[in-house]
């Protein structure tokens, strides 16, 4: 047992000293193994055990389909339907910025895409409009989270991995409460709009509606290609994103025709770097939460959850967990494929629902991605907007606490992300 808390002790210091994680997650396993004496072979063996699961031959697809969709100028006409359904609205931008991210986070499914797409676009055009700079790189640090939870998710894929949860599932789970997150946020940025005196920037017009929705209409296929496959059963993950690789080509080549073969194979080469990176970290994480089983790691956190936590009931469990997943994921970015073999076997011993703590974790993700000292995604909206980061970080702060309330509600209701899928796989 001390020494895998050494190994633990010595990946969160890494981490915080800047190495990358793939290489502190090695040299945490490797600690372990030498301070135990264990066999060498366990580590490539344990990693290519980590990354054999056919599930994540979805990976590389639905990265991929993203990439073409974001390369086919996908975030410009994303961007005019918003601004057309709810540029009305107080804070007219601001609302655009949330449903921007609602609709791209549908197509794209990572946060630093839906950054890179939609805040180079709406950042500036906020900033011109006279919305303060860190409110402007704040709100949309925010609202990318809402990417990694309506489907389809990498954060989803490798829980699904990792767990053995049903993808389709997941992504069922995942659909209410993006919805609702994103409707809270527009909500706050109501209140917020009337206090500031920030005003609508068009009036609604049923005709631009449905100019600008026939036009980025065509990357709402992906979602509805992946999402209906899996349900209906009509495709395996893997399959369900080569279909969609197949529809973001003949969108991006043959709809819009904005792709080069040039920029396709940026396209092909940023996927395969994705990838790679992530694959590594999968494997190596699983490594090292076989090596904190093999110390009886698992046992001791149930351990002390039940010491620490009153009564049998699991949504305190559930709440204990998180809370500790909240905690790495301040320094962990990816969080899911590091934690989750780690607490896996609590969470089997406590029969909590993996699907709904799913969700949980993905939301986790998302308030680690605002949270210091990484706050990767308001590091990078902050880069974009050219603010200050403590400027964006106090300027987040509201949202923040709305998106841990918004996370305790998911707790205390469960239903919220079980019902869909109670509904269409039962």
């Amino acid at each position: 047992m001390i020494e895998a808390l050494v190994a633990l002790a010595a990946l969160i210091l890494l981490v915080m000293a800047g190495l990358q994680l793939v290489y502190a997650i090695l040299v945490s396993v490797v600690i372990h193994l030498v301070l135990t004496g264990g066999w060498p072979l366990s580590l490539p063996q344990q990693m290519v055990s980590g990354m054999n699961g056919w599930i994540l031959l979805a990976l590389p697809l639905f990265v991929f389909a993203g990439g073409l969709m974001n390369a086919s100028g996908l975030s410009e006409r994303i961007f005019d339907l918003a601004r057309a359904l709810v540029g009305r609205f107080p804070g007219g931008l601001a609302q655009v910025n949330v449903l921007d991210s609602m609709f791209f986070g549908g197509v794209i499914g990572t946060s630093v895409a839906d950054l890179a797409g939609t805040g180079t676009i709406v950042i500036p055009a906020m900033k011109a409009d006279g919305y303060p700079g860190p409110f402007s790189a704040a709100i949309t640090a925010t609202t990318s989270g809402i990417g990694p939870l309506i489907p389809p998710s990498s954060p989803m894929i490798l829980y699904a991995a990792v767990t053995g949860t049903s993808l389709g599932a997941l992504f069922l789970a995942g659909v209410v409460p993006g919805i609702l997150l994103g409707l809270t946020l527009m909500v706050m940025v109501g209140f917020m709009a009337k206090r500031h005196g920030w005003s609508p920037i068009a009036s609604f017009s049923w005709r631009l509606v449905w100019k600008t929705g026939k036009t980025a209409s065509w990357a709402f296929g992906v979602p509805l290609i992946i999402v209906g496959g899996l349900v209906f059963g009509i495709f395996t993950p893997t399959e369900s994103g080569a279909f969609a690789v197949l529809y973001a080509l003949f969108v991006a080549l043959f709809i819009y025709r904005s792709v080069s073969l040039k920029e396709l194979y940026r396209v092909l080469v940023d996927a395969a770097a994705l990838t790679g990176e992530v694959m590594l970290i999968v494997g190596l994480s699983v490594a090292l939460g076989w090596t904190l089983s093999q110390a009886r790691v698992p046992e001791a956190l149930a351990g002390l959850i039940d010491a620490v936590v009153p009564g049998e009931g699991s949504l305190l469990r559930i709440t204990a967990m998180v809370v500790l997943a909240i905690v790495a994921g301040m320094v962990l970015d990816p969080l899911i494929p590091v934690i989750v073999p780690i607490i896996l076997p609590t969470l089997l011993a406590f029969e909590i629902d993996l699907v709904h703590f799913g969700i949980l974790m993905v939301m986790t993700v998302v308030i680690g991605q605002v949270t210091p000292p990484v706050a990767m995604s308001l590091l990078v909206a902050g880069k974009i907007a050219k603010e200050d980061l403590y400027d964006v970080l106090k300027a987040n702060t509201p949202f923040l606490i709305v998106m841990v309330l918004f996370l305790a509600a998911l707790i205390a209701v469960p239903e919220l992300s079980t019902w869909l899928p109670s509904v269409f796989r039962p």
